[in-house]
């Protein structure tokens, strides 16, 4: 009888595995203070966004989502609140097979969330916290050069427009040295492709020759090659 039991515990726990792989991934949390609304997982496989799977919540915000990856992306989550507002009802993440969890609440769904479970989600957001700082201040030199209010000297707006310039040129430098640096990661083709892609094509080409055979074979990996060889033409 114990044997038959156990065997019997063994074919639950089997057939409860079914259908999972390594490239699963389970994407959960909660929804804070929500009652009532869809939620829809989505990415872009190529160039226009798709949903992959959705969720009418009621009641509760706690939500499951489950699906096999190809390759670590960024996907979203999308909340219709039903309130008719479009504002905050996006957040994005890298996607990686394994558990990602996703806490936020429904008031300042994409700003507010915490999410955990992804390598490459952490790299984003340390590269997001500096470049966060970089391009305030480059909106702030904008700003200043365009301001009809402020008399300034052609010497000024001169000296404004070169801040500027190295405000933004201090981003590539970065964005090129954060992928060079964490080159075992997914974030580094991602990163040149989606927000350096303008960068001079040698340096493009310097963080694709340093990336392992994994990460150049991955989504953003295969990207990066095909653009820098388009580009090389």
């Amino acid at each position: 009888m114990k044997q038959f039991l156990y065997v019997f515990s063994l074919l639950i726990l089997m057939v409860s595995c079914a259908g999972e792989t390594e490239n699963t991934m389970t994407v959960t949390g909660s929804i804070k203070g929500l009652k009532k609304g869809t939620l829809y997982l989505q990415h872009v496989p190529d160039t226009v966004l798709i949903t992959i799977d959705s969720l009418e919540i009621e009641g509760d915000g706690n939500f499951t989502f489950k699906t096999e990856l190809e390759s670590p992306e960024i996907f979203y989550l999308f909340l219709n609140k039903k309130d008719n507002n479009d504002i905050n009802d996006r957040l994005s993440f890298f996607a990686e097979p394994g558990t990602i969890t996703v806490n936020t609440n429904w008031k300042s769904f994409d700003s507010n969330a915490k999410i955990k479970g992804s390598e490459s989600q952490v790299k984003l957001e340390e590269y997001r916290k500096v470049m966060s700082k970089n391009n305030m201040r480059g909106l702030e030199l904008a700003q200043l050069a365009s301001n009809q209010n402020e008399q300034l000297s052609k010497q000024q707006v001169d000296s404004v427009e070169l801040l500027y310039t190295r405000s933004i040129q201090k981003s590539y430098v970065y964005a090129i040295n954060f992928a060079l640096n964490n080159k075992e990661s997914y974030i580094a083709p991602y990163l040149a492709i989606k927000e350096i892609p303008e960068a001079n094509i040698k340096y493009l080409d310097s963080i694709a020759s340093v990336l392992p055979p994994k990460v150049l074979n991955s989504k953003y990996g295969k990207e990066l090659s095909a653009f820098i060889a388009k580009n090389k033409k």
